[in-house]
């Protein structure tokens, strides 16, 4: 019979992993009973009733042609939001993250960025980060109380919010890469427009399309979210069948949304395919 050797014989790093396992335990258990997180409630005879009483609700799911042509339109204008959202933040990004970003300063050259420069680069990072900070469910309650309930909340809400998030990947991006063909272009006279397009852009084209892409299908879900809030879009729709404790309808949007992710994740999937 083959004797078993120790743990720490059989895996030198043995005790390692222990220890870190522990550690993240005990880090963790603070932040559980902080958040009161108890799981086995969910297992308790009361409890399992009433989850088995909600989801009985949604069975069947409503498939008449009048409810299933209302879900279409409002899949598609959540489809909608997602878009323009993205693009307006694309219009504030851009601009602004070519502003941001260290590549293309000509003062920087010379070893030392001047002053003013340095200034107004930090004021547009803070600008970024205050868009970013504030999460989209938050500018949509706002919007929604400026321009009114529907589709125009979301588009704004998404734009400012995406417009930080899309800021800060993309100068993180352009930092990241290499910045001797842009320097050499500016030390040669090279506005930086010329630079962007002819040396920054297509050395980082793949990897900002494709982060563009990704938050593109991220907006499809913050759609729906912001829906709740009286953003329009199927979200919308769904929080009133929700108040209505109409289950079949909700069951049926849910497997919209579903199938709406996976459409946009096989998109995004086959776009970063189509760019490599």
């Amino acid at each position: 019979m083959v004797a078993l050797k120790a743990p720490e014989l059989r895996d030198p790093a043995w005790s390692r992993r222990v220890f870190w396992f522990v550690a993240a335990c005990l880090l963790m258990w603070p932040a559980l009973v902080t958040t009161e997180f108890r799981p086995w409630v969910f297992f308790e005879t009361d409890n399992l009733k009433v989850t088995v009483r909600f989801l009985a609700d949604f069975f069947p799911p409503a498939l008449n042609s009048e409810f299933l042509q209302l879900v279409a339109r409002e899949a598609w204008r959540t489809v909608a939001i997602a878009t323009a959202g993205t693009f307006l933040a694309l219009v504030l990004a851009i601009p602004l993250t070519l502003l941001s970003t260290t590549v293309l300063s000509v003062s920087s050259l010379s070893g030392r960025m001047q002053a003013l420069p340095f200034v107004l680069r930090q004021l547009i990072r803070w600008i970024l980060i205050l868009m970013r900070s504030v999460p989209e469910l938050i500018w949509a309650l706002v919007f929604v109380r400026v321009v009114g309930l529907g589709p125009a909340a979301g588009v704004l809400a998404i734009g400012l919010t995406y417009a930080g998030m899309l800021g800060k990947v993309y100068g993180e991006i352009l930092e990241s890469g290499e910045r001797e063909p842009a320097t050499a272009l500016l030390r040669n006279g090279a506005g930086r427009l010329q630079t962007f397009f002819y040396s920054v852009l297509p050395g980082n084209a793949t990897e900002l399309t494709s982060y563009t892409i990704y938050r593109w299908e991220c907006a499809i879900r913050a759609s729906t979210v912001l829906g709740f809030v009286g953003a329009g879009g199927l979200g919308q729709q769904m929080d009133n069948s929700m108040r209505m404790f109409n289950g079949s309808e909700v069951a049926t949007m849910l497997i919209v949304f579903i199938l709406l992710v996976g459409l946009a994740d096989l998109l995004s999937t086959w776009m970063r395919r189509a760019l490599q």
